[in-house]
């Protein structure tokens, strides 16, 4: 047996679709956003301050670092409920997961701007129908959280700007 195996190498916006595809994702999407990937990853990579912004369900989000680029995150809810999350969170990627939910984002620059996408989905196989049925909900509510990304990163860019 041989140990020259053919290698590929995804960029984390690649990594994610990839993973998407194969979690069957409720949500997916990505779109180019016309600012510098360090201020959009500036927005991403801040789980605590930006998340509960870029995701309306989500009321706190809490981080304690376990080593590394690991982390243990605490969701919780508007309602009360709370989920308990593993985070990597590396520069351009972030891969968050709970008992039954998985989310995560990247970005890479991609011309004068950067390419972000978003993922959520569940980790259950029977979830697979269901997440397939309300992909094209899920698909408006990952293009609302660029969006919202790319507005948080625009303030925050003018506010150094201004400062």
């Amino acid at each position: 047996m041989t140990t020259n195996w053919p290698t590929a190498e995804l960029d984390p916006v690649r990594r994610l679709r990839v993973m998407a595809a194969g979690l069957h994702a409720v949500m997916y999407a990505e779109a180019h956003v016309d600012l510098p990937a360090a201020d959009v990853w500036a927005v991403a990579g801040d789980l605590e301050r930006e998340l509960p912004h870029l995701l309306p369900t989500l009321r706190e989000f809490r981080c304690r670092p376990c080593g590394g680029d690991r982390f243990h995150g605490q969701a919780l809810g508007p309602f009360g409920h709370t989920a308990r999350f593993d985070v990597l969170l590396q520069p351009g990627w972030c891969l968050m997961q709970s008992e039954h939910v998985v989310g995560g984002m990247a970005a890479v620059p991609e011309g004068s701007g950067t390419r972000f996408a978003v993922l959520g989905g569940l980790r259950r196989p029977w979830s697979a129908p269901f997440q397939t049925a309300l992909r094209p909900l899920g698909r408006s509510r990952g293009r609302l959280m660029i969006d919202r990304a790319a507005r948080r990163a625009r303030l925050r860019r003018a506010a150094r700007e201004a400062g």
